[in-house]
């Protein structure tokens, strides 16, 4: 029995969220939520009612400031359009019609999507689907026999995918984990479970090379146990996919892994159970839309390591399932990333270096036409090494025996197009020279680059482009460069939404509102109409109370200098919603900056009786020194006897200055301070009201 080495969950850097204001600079256009676009001029300070407190200007047409205090700062976002050429949009008058016209047209939009949305997913939640048993022993024994420890993401994913099987309803989950990160064991664990169960297993895979691998692989796994495994793409004789067609309509084929193939009418299951779908963002329309009628009645299990914008998009509003995959496994290391200009010297060095150390390299010219001539070329450079060609243009016997010939290590350096592109395993391959890497998109990039670093091996990656680039593609080429850490999948999507903007992410229609409105604007209203429509509006009690306390409440800058990092730390401070992440950001103010000086300790302070206040249902907080005013709103009669015990213990006096609306001002003779004996008081009247219901 093999020990198991417990790791510790490595941190999940590079994910920040969409609505991050951190990368914001004076004359970039922003969105408030009430008055529309207009130009963000930086952080000031002002002083109001004797409290010194950082506002973010927004200038609006005909020269209008408007200056947003930062604990309102949940009421911006940043506008990110489709790309860096798009013009903005032009920018509204405060009060104006405009505004409230294109978002009220934007919800109307949005609502229309997603009701059709929500019907096919509550289709899916209300038919009843197969529930598959609890697994067997021989699922453990399978399991078991993985040649690696499972990184705790993936065991996580394991669980969720056996719960949602072992439901009475249809699974639809996606699994996104970066390249190489095992999602594939996961897909070969959940069809082991369905066949046990007497259930036939689908897996549809974008290109005939990654059919092959996963026939390979669903094999290989599975050859200790009675599974037959079937293929269909058109590296197959009409013979032989006529003898697994005829598998499939008798059950004899337990587990068949095609192509668009698979999609076609004339193929039919006797039971099919559960359908693993690989990269579903290279399917067309048509074939997505067999899916969805699939999607259904069946378990589907998506897996992808760089979702298209709509599928995250939907992951993200909790629409579908999502499981993370994001700890690397062992010993695995980031790929180095280069963008460089073409160079006979450098290109035939990185080639000899790979030579040197017994690896092979991969190098991706996507013109069919001149692939040749790019491996004579290569040939040249190199003259040691074997050289050869692979494109999707080739015969399939000829393309099944390269690949072949790569994978066995008879070939150095395969000259290639991009159907490398998804899921191709040769852990050998630790380095990749793409060939004006300009003409790639950035998920792309991203899949093709995974195909190198598969191993315990450094890996080498350099993207050839010429030195005079557009600035849309010098941006996407940086990102790379930038996201070489492992497990950036998902935030490169994440730039990706930014980068490619909205097109493919809803269509032209929506796509024209999420520009008009920038993307962080759209999808803050896109959950908030999913939450409506889904009956789960914010049960926010009482509106934010009114809070001012004397003194300066604000990050200063000899205790955060970066703008950035205060916008950010101020957005996120406008959204916390309850007092333990309160303490939970005044911890992590102290780790990364120190010691919070009085400002912050205030700014802290305001934000707890914030979130109290509107809790408990007060209106305005008002505190000077050693008095504060409490005035509560009409409807409300909180329990004035609660008050007794934390206000004699902290030696605070108590005067009743109107009954109703009640209004309470409290004054300090003890030593403690007025503020946290308010938070104590008020959180006392919360917990009484709770008990009492």
């Amino acid at each position: 029995r093999r020990s198991r080495r417990v790791r510790t969950r490595r941190r999940f850097r590079g994910a920040v969220a969409l609505e991050s204001l951190s990368q914001l600079s004076p004359g970039d256009r922003v969105i408030h939520m009430d008055h529309g676009v207009g130009v963000f001029g930086g952080l000031q300070h002002i002083e109001v009612a004797g409290e010194e407190l950082e506002s973010m200007a927004i200038e609006y047409a005909g020269g209008e400031i408007l200056r947003v205090p930062v604990y309102r700062l949940d009421l911006v976002e940043r506008w990110v359009g489709e790309s860096e050429s798009v013009a903005p949009p032009p920018v509204h008058r405060i009060g104006g019609k405009r505004w409230k016209t294109l978002k009220k047209k934007t919800n109307e939009a949005i609502e229309l999507m997603m009701v059709e949305l929500l019907r096919l997913y509550a289709k899916r939640e209300a038919s009843s689907g197969f529930a598959f048993s609890p697994d067997t022993l021989w699922q453990k024994e399978m399991e078991s026999s993985f040649l690696y420890d499972d990184t705790p993401d993936q065991r996580t994913a394991t669980e969720a995918v056996k719960r949602d099987m072992e439901s009475g309803r249809p699974m639809d989950r996606l699994i996104c984990g970066d390249v190489g990160y095992g999602k594939t064991e996961i897909a070969i664990r959940a069809a082991f479970k369905a066949v046990q169960d007497g259930r036939q297993v689908a897996v549809l895979a974008p290109t005939t090379v990654l059919v092959e691998q996963h026939r390979h692989t669903f094999a290989a796994r599975l050859a200790d146990y009675p599974v037959r495994v079937g293929v269909l793409s058109r590296f197959r004789t009409p013979t032989e996919q006529k003898t697994v067609l005829d598998g499939l309509a008798s059950g004899a084929v337990d587990i068949v892994v095609g192509t668009h193939r698979l999609l076609s009418p004339d193929v039919e299951f006797s039971d099919l159970g559960l359908l693993i779908v690989d990269e579903e963002q290279r399917f067309g329309v048509r074939h997505k839309e067999r899916l969805k009628e699939l999607r259904a009645s069946v378990d589907v299990l998506t897996l992808t390591a760089t979702p298209i914008p709509r599928t995250l998009h939907l992951s993200l509003v909790g629409l579908r399932d999502l499981s993370l995959i994001r700890t690397p496994p062992r010993d695995r290391m980031p790929v180095i990333t280069h963008v460089v200009p073409w160079s006979d010297h450098l290109i035939g060095e990185a080639l000899l270096r790979e030579l040197d150390r017994g690896g092979q390299t991969f190098f991706l010219h996507n013109l069919v036409s001149t692939i040749p001539g790019a491996a004579e070329r290569i040939r040249a450079l190199v003259p040691e090494a074997r050289v050869d060609v692979a494109h999707g243009q080739m015969r399939p016997r000829e393309l099944d025996r390269v690949m072949r010939d790569f994978v066995d290590g008879e070939i150095d350096v395969l000259v290639c197009s991009s159907i490398i592109e998804n899921g191709l395993d040769v852990p050998n391959a630790n380095t990749l020279i793409v060939n004006r890497a300009d003409h790639f998109g950035l998920s792309q990039l991203y899949q093709i680059r995974g195909r190198v670093g598969r191993s315990d091996r450094r890996a080498f990656c350099y993207l050839i482009a010429p030195s005079e680039l557009s600035e849309e593609a010098d941006r996407r080429l940086r990102v790379l460069e930038h996201h070489t850490e492992l497990g950036s999948g998902y935030s490169v999507a994440l730039r990706d939404m930014e980068l490619r903007g909205a097109g493919n992410l809803l269509g032209g229609e929506q796509s024209g509102f999420a520009h008009s409105i920038g993307i962080d604007a759209y999808m803050r209203l896109l959950e908030q109409t999913v939450k409506r429509l889904r009956g789960e509006e914010e049960t926010r009690e009482f509106p934010d109370p009114d809070v001012s306390i004397a003194d300066s409440a604000y990050l200063p800058d000899s205790y955060i200098a970066d703008s950035g990092q205060k916008l950010n730390l101020y957005q996120r401070l406008s959204k916390l919603d309850k007092i333990a992440e309160v303490t939970s950001l005044r911890e992590e103010l102290a780790d990364r900056f120190g010691a919070p000086p009085t400002p912050v300790e205030h700014l802290l302070d305001r934000a707890a009786l914030r979130i109290l206040g509107r809790r408990i249902g007060v209106e305005r907080i008002l505190v000077r020194e050693k008095e504060a005013r409490v005035n509560f709103r009409a409807t409300v009669v909180p329990r004035l006897s609660v008050l007794e015990r934390p206000l004699n213990e902290r030696s605070v006096e108590v005067e009743v200055r109107r009954m109703t609306p009640l209004s309470l001002v409290l004054r300090q003779a003890g030593p403690d301070s007025l503020v946290s004996t308010l938070i104590w008081a008020l959180t006392s009247l919360i917990e009484a009201r709770d008990e009492a219901a």
